[in-house]
């Protein structure tokens, strides 16, 4: 057990609790800090490192640039350092590749593993009395504790999970978090392999799908008429601006709803020109050879799904304006179905969940989904230590949340400010600790 109480513990170490390790270390802050990440190293987005993907986002809006562009820690700084700007500067491409963003998000924690415990799984939170001080109680690869006067929770959000899905995950049934994994495992019997969704994801898997497997079927499945082109107009982009957090924030729910819908186009359910344009020429050229390997069924909607005895997965189907049902057997399906956000909606959830013991212990809005503050905290209803959700709150800030670089490392200024504002620097305390009523 540790005997150290830290001012902050952080719950994961991906690129949100990343920018908040340099927003700490760059301010010379007062405040002690430990993160816990349940991968064994530091990494980004590796099940999804597909050859030729890349960011969809200005490489300046990194980790630390928009808040300090004189840090070491730049982007750019990260080409230098390691040899490749030139490189770099010479690639016919507009925005950099995913598997080269990966590897600066790498290079970047490498520079901070003596704050981070890997292979560190957050099990359960608990708030304790400690020395008459509040404190939360972390438990982690179900034995080891850890204190902290504060918790950053930066783990990323939940996968959405469709219900008819539920249940049946597994190495027939993955969700794209587990992408490539899953694929690299697929027995060489497999010859049909479904993908679910229509988003900028969906699209790649199943251009990968095509590219890794040429003697196999792939069907994409989707409600929607057609792949639609993201909006990626520079005036509907400015919900990537940090004054439109501050417009949006203060909108009346009604409102918000209004927005979501106008801007939905800029990040879900869409993707970029070149892909879509890939998997159209990708098409075409192998009906030339006689081919249909690839086979798009839109206006889909799948209403039932099991696994059959011989592992195949079973699928019911409606198809949405004829109303016409049929089946598909299938030997592996990839469901590129999103993540959830915190909020009483569709794909929503209303608290994440580790703080599922307490979450009635916060401030929540009528529907139950936890209300977050301007500064990502979370208001108590009795005298507890602070949370704080890093890249958890699309619903309350807007698309800037959205699991998006654009402005990760404005918000670390925000819950910095609050830290260091609710939080007086004291000696470490130590255990025992009292649990809260």
């Amino acid at each position: 057990m540790s005997e150290t109480v830290y001012d902050i513990v952080g719950i994961g170490f991906g690129p949100s609790n990343l920018a908040l390790a340099i927003g700490l270390e760059e301010s010379h802050s007062p405040l002690s800090f430990r993160f816990l990440d349940a991968k064994k190293q530091p990494d980004w987005q590796d099940e999804m490192l597909l050859s030729g993907s890349d960011i969809q986002n200005n490489p300046l809006r990194d980790l630390v640039t928009p808040r300090n562009p004189r840090s070491r820690y730049g982007f750019v700084n990260y080409l230098k350092e390691t040899g490749r700007l030139f490189d770099y500067l010479n690639l016919p491409l507009t925005y950099p590749l995913r598997r080269e963003y990966a590897e600066y998000i790498k290079w970047v924690a490498g520079h901070f593993q003596g704050s981070v415990e890997s292979s560190a799984f957050a099990n359960r939170v608990e708030p304790l009395v400690l020395q008459g001080e509040h404190v939360w109680k972390v438990t982690y690869n179900d034995h080891r504790v850890i204190h902290g006067r504060s918790l950053v929770l930066g783990t990323g959000r939940t996968a959405n999970i469709p219900t008819v899905f539920s249940g049946l995950l597994g190495p027939q049934v993955f969700h794209l978090n587990h992408y490539l994994e899953n694929i690299r495992n697929l027995p060489p019997s497999v010859q049909r392999i479904g993908v679910i969704g229509s988003s900028q994801s969906a699209v790649e898997i199943v251009l990968d799908l095509s590219a890794r497997f040429p003697d196999k079927e792939i069907y994409s499945l989707h409600r929607s008429f057609s792949f639609r082109l993201k909006d990626t107009s520079p005036f509907s982009d400015k919900v990537y601006f940090p004054e439109f957090v501050d417009y949006y924030f203060d909108l009346p729910a009604e409102a918000k709803a209004r927005l979501d819908k106008q801007l939905r186009g800029t990040n879900y359910s869409s993707a970029d020109g070149d892909v879509i344009n890939a998997l159209y020429v990708r098409i075409h050229e192998e009906k030339l050879q006689g081919k249909q390997r690839i086979r798009i069924l839109n206006n889909i909607a799948v209403e039932q799904a099991a696994l059959g005895a011989s592992g195949q997965v079973e699928l019911a189907l409606r198809e949405v304006n004829q109303q016409q049902h049929s089946t598909l057997t299938l030997d592996a399906l990839v469901l590129a179905t999103g993540f959830k956000d915190i909020a009483a909606k569709e794909n929503g959830e209303l608290y994440p969940p580790l703080l599922e013991p307490y979450h009635r212990l916060f401030r929540a809005d009528a529907q139950g989904a936890l209300v977050v503050n301007r500064d990502y905290s979370l208001t108590a209803l009795k005298e507890l230590p602070a949370v704080f959700l890093n890249g958890l709150c699309e619903s309350s800030h807007g698309l800037g949340d959205a699991g998006s670089f654009s402005l990760i490392s404005l918000r670390v200024e925000h819950i910095l400010s609050a830290l260091e504002g609710q939080l007086a620097h004291v000696p470490a305390l130590h255990p025992p600790a009292q649990a809260l009523a």
